[in-house]
């Protein structure tokens, strides 16, 4: 999730829609709709490095993992096949024996992160403040992403309840 402050310095991040952005750049992970921050700088990074640490971060076995392509490295798919953990990633290689069901499996998991974590990123951005977040300090940036992503955090648990 991109966070945008247009008075900073741009980042770029090879985006179909854009090249560079301005602000913020948060890696999360979603566990059943709640939003964690696992890493967040005001710096360029490939978030498709961070798989392996996403995944240790969590305290409970993780199954199957719904990511954007740019997490379909060799490394990651190779550490979620140890590890049996199903991924929306697409195929490399030739068919496996049971093709249909794992493609089955790939487009629930694609279609999941698209409605569940795309629209709940869409929703921080939106009702939560961080469409655009107007401070200067790079410190109160932080605090504004970190209130505005628990806030909404708080409201999902509170609906769960």
């Amino acid at each position: 999730m991109s966070v945008n402050k247009p008075y900073i310095r741009p980042i770029v991040r090879g985006k179909e829609t854009k090249s560079v952005e301005f602000g913020a750049k948060s890696n999360n992970i979603q566990v059943d709709g709640i939003s964690f921050i696992e890493h967040i700088s005001f710096n360029a990074f490939n978030e498709g490095t961070r798989l392996k640490r996403s995944q240790r971060l969590m305290k409970t076995r993780v199954n199957s993992v719904a990511a954007d392509a740019i997490y379909a490295t060799n490394e990651n798919r190779k550490f979620c096949i140890r590890n049996v953990i199903y991924t929306s990633f697409v195929r490399k290689g030739m068919a496996a024996k049971d093709e249909k069901e794992r493609e089955l499996l790939r487009k629930v998991l694609s279609l999941e992160r698209a409605t569940r974590m795309e629209g709940n990123f869409g929703t921080q951005k939106v009702h939560y403040s961080l469409l655009e977040v107007r401070v200067r300090k790079q410190e109160i940036g932080l605090l504004w992403i970190f209130f505005g992503i628990h806030t909404a955090n708080a409201v999902k648990m509170i609906e769960k309840m």
